[in-house]
């Protein structure tokens, strides 16, 4: 059979099946799928467990002899087959084979492995696998999932994040969920279970810089071109992720524009505010900026972002901080002199 990752704890709760393939490569997964199953197998008496490394030289006919040997204490054994090139070749497949063909009763077999090709899948040992046990096959998650796959962690280990703050660990941590599983580490550590919220993850994302990404934007609201630089200059050398800057500054942006189409059909900006959770000692700097600066330039500044968000990614050649410093300065405009109420 195969399972997804996410059906495993209910399959392992009905029982064990006498062998299992987890394979993928996304770390994370494999590895706690992998430790799921020797946990339930722990829990159902395989208190021996054999740890055998498939790499170069490897000698296959050590599985069979592994089976066949009597367990020194009579217990039940787990067989831990790790192999690390995705690839048992011809005489590894047959050993797994031959394995399946008379499997021990008092024996559990565990395979993990790098993601499998096409022609891996469709092998004689893989569906005898398929067929006798379970495969479990791991996959990274979609950017897009991520902020998701985030908060459904973090409310399984007691914290709930706003979606924000799912956001911006997800764009800190680039798809890498090892990484995102270890910063809610951090944060179930430094701050209990409870509400999280964008200003805890950015101060644990943040470290020690000496500067963080929302000094940055509340210096571009106030026009204040100087410390502005200095500080994307700071948060460079300190080695801020340029995801995280991106972030924190698209997510302005698209405020200050849908602030700036209220107020080009004179709509209350009260809604606005509420939608995107400003808080009332923002709501002046917020609206300040959206009136010294017009619509179509914030049309222009998020084509920009985009622009970097490719830079980024290694589309263009070109330096995202040199980018980020030119959509910031494009906020450095003179104040007009009326003022839009909030």
């Amino acid at each position: 059979m195969k399972l997804r990752p996410e059906q495993l704890h209910q399959h392992l709760r009905n029982g064990l099946s006498p062998v299992y393939l987890v394979t993928g490569d996304e770390p994370l997964q494999l590895l706690e799928a992998a430790d799921d199953i020797r946990r339930s197998a722990r829990e159902h008496g395989y208190s021996e467990r054999q740890v055998m490394e498939a790499g170069t030289g490897f000698d296959w006919n050590s599985l069979g002899q592994e089976a066949d040997a009597l367990s020194l204490f009579a217990e039940l054994r787990l067989l831990d087959l790790r192999i690390p090139s995705g690839k048992p070749g011809r005489e590894g497949g047959q050993a797994i084979c031959d394995y399946l063909e008379r499997p021990v009763d008092d024996t559990l077999l565990l395979v993990t492995m790098p993601k499998l090709d096409a022609s891996q899948q469709r092998s004689k040992w893989f569906r005898a696998i398929e067929n006798k046990g379970a495969v479990i096959q791991v996959w990274p998650v979609p950017a897009a999932q991520m902020p998701g796959w985030i908060k459904n962690r973090a409310q399984h280990h007691g914290l709930q994040l706003s979606f924000d703050a799912a956001q911006l660990l997800a764009q800190h941590t680039e798809g890498n969920l090892l990484a995102a599983a270890q910063e809610l580490d951090k944060l179930r550590l430094n701050h209990g279970v409870g509400n999280l919220g964008v200003d805890q993850v950015m101060a644990s994302v943040s470290g020690h810089a000496h500067y963080t990404v929302f000094e940055l934007v509340d210096a571009a609201l106030a026009g204040n071109a100087a410390r502005a630089v200095r500080i994307i200059r700071s948060l460079r050398a300190e080695g801020t992720p340029q995801p995280v800057v991106l972030w924190a500054l698209g997510r302005e942006i698209r405020l200050l524009t849908e602030v700036a189409e209220a107020m080009q059909l004179r709509q209350p900006l009260a809604a606005v505010f509420k939608k995107h959770g400003v808080w009332q000692k923002r709501q002046q700097p917020v609206t300040d900026c959206a009136h010294r600066n017009s619509l179509a330039s914030f049309h222009r500044l998020v084509s920009l972002l985009a622009r970097i968000d490719d830079a980024i990614k290694g589309g263009s050649g070109i330096d995202p901080w040199t980018m980020i410093e030119q959509a910031v300065l494009r906020l450095r405009r003179h104040q007009r002199s009326a003022r839009h109420p909030v």
